[in-house]
């Protein structure tokens, strides 16, 4: 049976990787920094962890070739000056911990997928970005993601593959985004986010976490957007969640400043627009089961 190690799979993203595993009749090893959630079965096996203090159980890499890295704390939280340390913090404290275990104790690693994100890109509303674009955006998330993806590329000075997932607005009903736009459209009181223009490029957790094991089973490595192939206008996706959920969209758009007061730095996860391109992972053979946002909301938001 195959073995992979997953950091981060008790997460949202996580358990979905964990769920398409064991249906692909692969085990997995994960590493918690919560002994609380360890278990120990044969497909599905807890080790401890701690990055902020260099702790690991080097049991954790006993039978795996591929470790899917998805450490990090939400980037959905306030951010205060503590907090954003934390962020940071918890992306390249992990990969440091990993990268000096299999160093120091030689073990034999084929490939590294790592989480990444869109937000390394530049705000824009007519830029279409793909893989080769080198300008990185000077937000807080972009310096994060850069330095996050610079720890990652540090695994192919020990000859391991390195494939880096940069990951939009992912959809699910169990956290995430959905649930948060969804809930003012509810109560019917949603509205397009700042003037409605900006881009958001998303992509359904199910095809996310396909990606992320199509890049393992098939050795793949460099960069890779983790989009779905359409992405969308944020008022295209407001009133999208407002017809499938049967409400009406009633109020105005939040105006940019309304949302800066009450979001501070933060706001940018709902105003910066990047309209990113899919086409190199599907370029790989990767068949998207949700390309268009109707239909992805229609399977995540209809019982």
């Amino acid at each position: 049976m195959q073995r992979i190690l997953i950091t981060g799979a008790t997460g949202l993203v996580g358990q979905e990787i964990v769920r398409q595993c064991h249906a692909q009749n692969i085990a997995v090893n994960y590493l918690s920094t919560r002994i609380s959630k360890l278990e120990n079965k044969e497909n599905y096996k807890g080790y401890y962890w701690n990055p902020a203090t260099n702790e690991i159980d080097v049991k954790c890499f006993e039978g795996t070739q591929v470790i899917i890295n998805l450490a990090g704390v939400t980037v959905s939280k306030r951010w205060s000056k503590k907090y954003k340390q934390a962020i940071l913090d918890s992306r390249t404290q992990s990969l440091e911990l990993l990268y000096s275990t299999i160093k120091k104790n030689n073990i034999p690693i084929n490939s590294l997928i790592s989480a990444s994100g869109i937000s390394i890109y530049p705000s824009s509303r007519t830029n279409y970005y793909d893989e080769t674009f080198s300008e990185t955006d000077d937000s807080f998330l972009a310096k994060v993601t850069a330095q996050w993806e610079t720890k990652a590329l540090k695994f192919e000075t020990l000859k391991i593959n390195v494939a880096l997932l940069r990951i939009g607005l992912v959809l699910s009903n169990l956290g995430g985004a959905l649930p948060k736009l969804l809930k003012p459209i509810k109560s019917f009181v949603g509205a397009p986010l700042g003037k409605g223009g900006q881009w958001q490029s998303w992509i359904h957790i199910e095809d996310l976490a396909g990606i992320f094991l199509h890049l393992a089973n098939n050795n793949r490595s460099g960069v890779f957007n983790a989009v779905a192939p359409n992405p969308v206008k944020q008022r295209e996706l407001t009133r999208a969640i407002a017809k499938i959920s049967n409400r009406p969209i009633i109020f105005p758009n939040v105006p940019s400043f309304i949302l800066k007061i009450l979001l501070g730095e933060m706001s940018v996860l709902v105003l910066d627009s990047q309209r990113v391109s899919s086409k190199k992972i599907e370029s790989l053979d990767f068949q998207f089961k949700y390309h268009h946002l109707e239909p992805a909301l229609i399977n995540l938001l209809k019982d």
